[in-house]
């Protein structure tokens, strides 16, 4: 039920590329393109990489660990830049009102239409990869209502959403298994027809990225989106409530299963199939309940478990993370420069989403089932290959255009289409 190792791609910014670091007049937030930005989503791309291509944890070690560190964080953090791309969309450092309010608004609900039905089109290569795309369409949808709401409101409104949403998903998960509405609601469901799935359902509460947990990272992003981040002081204060909510979410795990005490852990080990219940405070090889959910599952902080733990630690190390890639674009300019590549991933990550699965389509039968026969080692060599042929091809491609290829053609796409559909 709860699937792991995934991560998701998030939409390209909309905002107008300038030399520099997007700085603007202090007290109002940057309208151009934080470089920043891009290189943390270059490095949630490649936290990606490693939990669809790199070895398994297992392998133990720094590698191990840092395939540990990246797996389940990397998709958390995709999904904090969405949040803050959809205000890019949306108008920023003011919401766009009127005509072009509404155009803006249009434009969001043709991309999340299109990236619901890429991201079927991409299940249906059938790889290994539960592919983000439509959940993370269906996300884009949930939030725009919130896209005119200040900072402190949408932080406010993903607090809430992290403590209460979790909640709610347990119970209607539990009632799934009981009972046979959901079975009623697919049978119903057009989509469902369409895609041979189980549709809105899995969307909403069944699949491996449930909106309604995932709700409150987008809201954060959106929080983080209205910041004036070129302000003084407003970086290490991100950093700061990162490394906070870090804490409490793993560490309050860690705290609630020592409390809890041996029998709530041999509760979820049993659920897990024998899974690592001492680790679930932080690590997904607690495994993933099999059946009914226990109760003491709601105490565990791993990744994808999506609890209230989870979703706190989980944002926590997204704003760490967008908070030192900040500061490195503002205070080191060499480093930026040397992390060019990994910013042009970043600015193209759709592309380099869709282009990674499409290769592990391609290539399963003669190069990554190889490498997998010849160890963990191999498996590694296949991870760094894909981070270089997708810093490569990004790094060129940047050179001649501003967006990637998906990129534009969506933001070309949904531009025409929404001012045709309002004016």
């Amino acid at each position: 039920m709860y699937m792991k190792h995934h991560a998701t791609p998030v939409a390209p910014s909309a905002a107008p590329s300038r030399p520099g670091t997007g700085r603007a007049p202090s007290g109002t937030p940057s309208t151009g393109r934080l470089i920043g930005i891009d290189l943390a989503r270059g490095l949630a791309v490649f936290g990606m990489y490693s939990a669809h291509v790199g070895p398994s944890v297992t392998v133990g070690g720094p590698v191990g660990f840092l395939l540990e560190l990246a797996r389940g964080r990397s998709s958390a953090l995709f999904a904090v830049l969405a949040g803050f791309s959809l205000v890019v969309l949306t108008g920023r450092p003011q919401p766009r009102t009127g005509l072009a309010g509404r155009q803006a608004a249009a434009r969001v609900v043709v991309r999340a239409v299109v990236l619901i039905a890429l991201g079927f089109a991409l299940t249906a290569l059938d790889t290994w990869v539960d592919v983000i795309l439509a959940f993370y369409g269906l996300l884009f949808l949930a939030v725009l209502p919130l896209r005119r709401l200040r900072a402190g409101t949408l932080a406010v409104v993903a607090a809430a959403g992290a403590l209460i949403l979790p909640q709610l998903l347990y119970a209607i998960r539990q009632s799934i298994e009981v009972s046979d509405w959901a079975d009623v609601v697919i049978a119903y469901d057009p989509l469902a027809r369409v895609t041979d799935s189980d549709g809105f359902v899995e969307l909403l509460f069944t699949g491996s990225y449930p909106v309604l947990t995932w709700i409150p990272f987008l809201v954060a992003g959106m929080a983080v989106a209205r910041l004036d981040l070129a302000r003084p002081g407003v970086r290490p204060r991100l950093a700061c409530t990162g490394g906070a909510l870090a804490v409490l979410g793993y560490g309050g795990s860690w705290l609630a299963l020592h409390l809890a005490g041996p029998a709530a852990l041999h509760v979820i080990s049993s659920a897990t199939d024998g899974g690592q219940a001492s680790a679930a405070w932080w690590s997904d090889t607690a495994g993933e309940p099999e059946d009914l959910i226990p109760l003491p599952w709601l105490l565990v902080a791993a990744p994808h478990s999506q609890t209230t733990f989870s979703v706190i630690g989980n944002t926590g190390v997204a704003l760490l993370v967008i908070s030192a890639c900040l500061t490195v674009a503002a205070r080191l300019p060499r480093t930026t420069r040397l992390a060019t590549p990994v910013s042009a991933v970043g600015k193209a990550a759709l592309t380099m989403y869709v282009l990674h699965i499409v290769a592990l389509w391609a290539l399963i039968d003669v190069w990554y089932v190889a490498a997998v026969d010849d160890g963990s080692m191999a498996v590694l060599r296949v991870l760094l290959a894909f981070i270089g042929a997708a810093m490569l091809l990004a790094t060129l491609w940047s050179r001649l255009f501003r967006r990637g290829p998906l990129e534009y053609l969506l933001h070309l796409g949904s531009t025409a289409l929404a001012r045709r559909i309002v004016r």
